[in-house]
């Protein structure tokens, strides 16, 4: 009798994506070319950056993005606004076509903007596709970090749990939540096995965080991080002039990388480069780990700490 059960392993890709900024079609044209390499290279799940779709708001903390009223950053504001999509349109439509023609799972970061409620409003949300089920998840960033807050609302804990992508729950978390120890404990707790974390782009951002949620969480941890240079914004965006007379040019360079449970990087891309980097996540290498420790198992101690989730999103109450 074989001891390891036949689907013991998920192969996960990471892309280290260029996106045609603020240009939600070709972005979406983009990936889809993505998801059909992936799919071609036998991945199971391929996982895209944080707001991969349609673009980081990098120029806030580059033009003054606090001054109140400003003419200019609200010009800003409403092109950022309308290149954000929605989970109902046709770019997520799209991509949850092409998942289930390849055959292929898909999780995204998008500019999401709000569809009933909130219409003015845009969320950092994380998106997870099956490639059966099609639109499994949508988790709102729970905490827009520092200059972040001029432009994302504050999201919610609806989909803060992880998701059964073939034999393994995967988790994800937007950036700078993945410094929220609750948030990740919640995943954690809802039995995961690997831990997507999607940031915009900065190697040593991610790089400290990413080691410590696989030694903390007995989990495969993927970083999956995004480039972008000036050359990909396009010149009618109302900072483009500013920013390239300050000298702006590479805006982020990657740091994408998959670390194993014990907290082993098994695989890092190259900076600047777009590019896909792929394994086979082993989930019997999840278990021995958590031979010494289980965050959410042995080592909880459920009778000394407790935690509340509050699931709720305000739209589905309209």
């Amino acid at each position: 009798m074989a001891l390891i059960p036949p689907l013991d392993a998920l192969t996960v890709g990471a892309v280290q994506f260029r996106p045609s900024w603020l240009r939600k079609t070709e972005t979406t044209d983009r990936m889809l070319g993505w998801i059909g390499k992936a799919a071609a290279d036998g991945i199971d799940l391929l996982a895209f950056p944080e707001t991969a779709l349609s673009g980081y708001p990098f120029w806030i903390c580059r033009t003054n993005g606090a001054a109140f009223e400003d003419a200019r950053q609200r010009r800003a504001y409403g092109q950022f606004l309308d290149a954000a999509v929605e989970i109902d349109g046709p770019e997520i439509t799209r991509l949850v076509e092409a998942s289930r023609d390849a055959g292929i799972s898909v999780c995204l970061g998008i500019n999401e903007r709000g569809s009933r409620v909130a219409r003015g409003s845009v969320f950092c949300t994380a998106v997870m596709i099956d490639a059966v089920k099609g639109l499994i998840g949508a988790h709102r960033k729970l905490m827009p970090t520092h200059d972040e807050r001029l432009v994302w609302a504050q999201g919610d804990a609806r989909d803060l749990r992880p998701h059964r992508i073939g034999p393994a729950l995967v988790g994800t978390l937007n950036c700078w939540e993945n410094w929220m120890p609750l948030a990740r404990y919640a995943l954690y707790r809802g039995g995961e096995d690997i831990h997507l974390s999607l940031w915009p782009g900065n190697p040593s951002v991610c790089r400290d965080i990413a080691k410590l949620t696989a030694m903390e969480g007995r989990v495969w941890s993927v970083a999956v991080s995004g480039v972008l240079a000036m050359s990909d914004v396009p010149t009618e965006f109302e900072f483009h002039a500013d920013m390239m007379a300050q000298g702006v040019d590479v805006i982020f360079s990657g740091g994408s990388m998959i670390i194993d449970p014990t907290g082993q990087v098994v695989l890092a891309a190259q900076d600047n480069q777009e590019t896909l980097i792929s394994a086979s996540l082993s989930l019997a290498s999840v278990r021995e780990a958590r031979h010494s420790f289980d965050p959410a198992g042995h080592y909880a101690r459920a009778d000394v700490f407790g935690l509340t989730v509050a699931r709720h999103r305000v739209e589905d109450d309209c």
